[in-house]
């Protein structure tokens, strides 16, 4: 699959100036990777609100950039296993 165009997401930012250029949700310096890592760990949504802060409204944006971005890549062939 090819790399996610990230600036095409109005939720997010890359400045040099927060996180050393990570991707962080704007007006914040709460970084992508991390809601990432905990959905990974199984937190919801709603703990990550608790924990971090965080916007819900931009972890769902972001969830639905991704979903929408997987559903318009193209599916090549030989990427596809039984």
């Amino acid at each position: 699959m090819e790399k996610l165009d990230w600036s095409k997401c109005p939720v997010v930012e890359s400045r040099s100036d927060k996180h050393h250029g990570d991707l962080i949700f704007k007006d914040s310096r709460l970084p992508v990777a991390v809601v990432f890592q905990c959905l990974a760990d199984n937190a919801s949504i709603d703990d990550i609100m608790d924990w971090y802060g965080a916007d819900p409204e931009q972890i769902k944006a972001v969830l639905k950039f991704i979903a929408t971005s997987l559903e318009q890549a193209p599916v090549h062939a030989n990427s596809v296993r039984p």
